[in-house]
């Protein structure tokens, strides 16, 4: 059980530091899908890329003018509601230019929490010299990855948050994972994954270690997949990877990219897809991992 549940909605971050994975298009179907089978769902696009932003038709969003959510990350956590974007299948919170500055803020942040903790001896003052939004007294523990966890306690209504992550390790992508405490993993079926995926481990364990939390890993999503003896290796590799968690096949279609075009997930494109039914297996476990058992669309 997602470790937000009992006091708000259920919380996925899609992520994967590997580029070309389609992770966005995954995260985007997911929760189509979701909303699909009649649930809530607030979608935050945490890449400063806006790639989500775009591909749910927010293009004017990520141009917006400030607040946006790099004020809510970086000082602001009640100003999350009032950036939620009402789209025909979700609540978005969309991102925008100036989340290309967050990674360098969390980074201050985390700085800050580690001085205060048994670091060098600095000031924390002087360390926010350097920053744009960020001061000591938003920094509260000894980790500063608690920002949107505490910005998405200030919504509610939604049964799913589907956190898109940025294609890159760092502070913004630990920020989505500890906020989420679940993650779905999309990965090609092509060796470079493996790699990826062993790095992503690491990246994770590295986190629960500073911030003593877990993370629980939902499934992966074989993406992109095709009829080559190198993708039916892959998919065994996943499987012995993963042996507890499900992986699920999305294979090549040029509905995904055209209702990514058209700003929707496959469930509100006006074209039929088959791998519709795999983002919606992925909505019905995800259904029953969360106690959500009643499909009310």
């Amino acid at each position: 059980m997602n470790r937000h549940s009992a006091t708000g909605p259920a919380r996925i971050c899609v992520t994967n530091a590997k580029g070309g994975t389609g992770k966005t298009t995954v995260a985007i179907n997911v929760a189509g899908a979701l909303n699909d089978r009649g649930r809530d769902v607030l979608f935050v696009d945490l890449d400063p890329q806006g790639n989500a932003t775009e591909g749910l038709g927010l293009v004017d969003e990520y141009d917006a003018q400030p607040p946006t959510l790099f004020d809510a990350l970086t000082g602001s956590p009640e100003l999350l509601g009032d950036l939620v974007v009402e789209h025909e299948e979700m609540d978005v919170i969309p991102s925008s230019i100036d989340m290309l500055q967050a990674e360098h803020e969390l980074t201050i942040a985390d700085l800050i929490a580690r001085v205060r903790t048994g670091g060098p001896a600095v000031d924390p003052a002087t360390l926010s010299q350097f920053a744009i939004n960020v001061t000591p007294e938003m920094v509260r523990g000894d980790h500063a990855l608690d920002t949107l966890d505490r910005a998405l306690q200030t919504v509610s209504g939604y049964d799913y948050v589907i956190i898109d992550s940025p294609p890159f390790y760092g502070k913004l992508t630990d920020t989505g994972v500890f906020a989420a405490g679940h993650i779905l993993i999309p990965a090609l079926a092509e060796a470079t994954s493996e790699r990826a995926i062993e790095l992503l481990m690491d990246q994770m364990a590295a986190m629960e270690h500073q911030t003593g939390t877990s993370v629980e890993t939902l499934g992966v999503v074989a993406n992109r997949i095709e009829t080559t003896s190198e993708d039916e290796m892959m998919l065994e590799w996943f499987n012995a990877a993963f042996p507890d968690s499900p992986v699920w096949e999305v294979r090549k279609r040029v509905a995904l990219q055209r209702a990514y075009t058209q700003g929707n997930s496959l469930f509100g494109h006006d074209e039929a897809c088959d791998m519709a039914d795999v983002f919606a297996d992925i909505a019905a476990t995800f259904d029953e991992q969360f106690g959500y058992n009643e499909v009310t669309a």
